[in-house]
């Protein structure tokens, strides 16, 4: 039997500092009016007339500095102000060369667009598991059987045991599958037996890695009844059955690799339509549920999940 097939950029903060830097800074343009002082009289006051008295009989008198006087002492404000545009000057010149500075780094650090073409998967349906140059990683037991117990639509599976040979023709039978598995360079072939939650239904599911997927077109050509996966039976009271009676076999292929099954009724009898059909929608889910799911992405990234 078969089986079917931008916040603020930093010109603006430096900007913004050089402002607050303007505002904190004094006004040069008009000094404030000095406070009265006792001790010196507003030079727009008359001063009284005094009798004229000898140059070497007038007494010392202190003088007292005025912004508004005129002579060597009114130049303080004048360095005041003079002070004050240097400063302005050196910020604009800091500013200018920061700016230019920036603008600079910006397009050093600036992506250069190229025409070379984005890295892809190679043509065609299965992308890089189409041959082992391009999916070049080992398989594993746990990226093609993930879980031990699963759902699909409802229904409920347990994988009981798993197995790995690196000689693949251990894992077949038939003299002529076991050939296709040598000339296409199989290095290795995992295994894994499974139980429906009745357990009236169990089988195993085998995966082969070839080296191209002609090799692995070769070896599902000779699959038939007498040519196909080498079942692994369990320890536990249901899949130690896998293999006795009759059964149904298929290999599938999927890029550079075989995917080989085998299931049956747990007693072995030979199934009727009703049960056929419960074997092949049981072999399909558990199938597409582990392997083909690891190997869809094998295809996509040419790596494991």
């Amino acid at each position: 039997m078969g089986f079917p097939d931008d916040s603020e950029s930093s010109t603006q903060r430096i900007a913004s500092r050089f402002r607050r830097k303007r505002d904190d800074a004094p006004e040069t343009g008009a000094s404030p009016a000095p406070e009265p002082s006792a001790f010196a009289r507003p030079p727009y006051q008359d001063r009284p007339q005094k009798a004229p008295v000898a140059e070497e009989a007038r007494p010392e008198r202190r003088e007292t500095w005025s912004p508004y006087a005129e002579g060597k002492k009114s130049r303080g404000p004048l360095w005041f102000t003079l002070g004050g545009v240097a400063v302005l000057a050196v910020l604009v010149v800091g500013l200018t060369m920061m700016w230019k500075a920036g603008s600079s780094d910006s397009a050093a650090t600036a992506p250069r667009r190229t025409s070379a073409p984005l890295p892809s998967a190679p043509p065609g349906k299965y992308g890089y598991a189409a041959q082992r140059a391009t999916d070049p990683d080992p398989l594993t037991v746990k990226e093609l059987f993930p879980s031990k117990k699963f759902a699909v639509s409802g229904r409920s599976y347990e994988m009981t045991v798993t197995s790995k040979l690196k000689k693949c023709g251990d894992g077949a039978l038939g003299s002529k599958l076991q050939k296709a598995l040598t000339a296409g360079k199989c290095t290795q072939l995992i295994r894994a037996s499974f139980r429906d939650k009745a357990g009236k239904v169990i089988g195993t599911v085998g995966v082969a890695n070839l080296k191209t997927g002609k090799n692995a077109t070769k070896v599902a050509s000779a699959g038939s009844d007498t040519n196909y996966v080498k079942p692994l039976p369990g320890k536990d009271a249901v899949t130690k059955l896998v293999g006795s009676g009759s059964g149904g076999a298929q290999v599938w292929t999927h890029g550079h690799y075989a995917v080989m099954i085998w299931f049956q009724n747990k007693d072995g009898s030979k199934p009727d339509k009703k049960s056929q059909k419960a074997i092949m929608r049981t072999a399909d889910e558990i199938a597409k549920a582990t392997v083909f799911k690891a190997l869809d992405t094998r295809s996509l990234t040419g790596h494991p999940a």
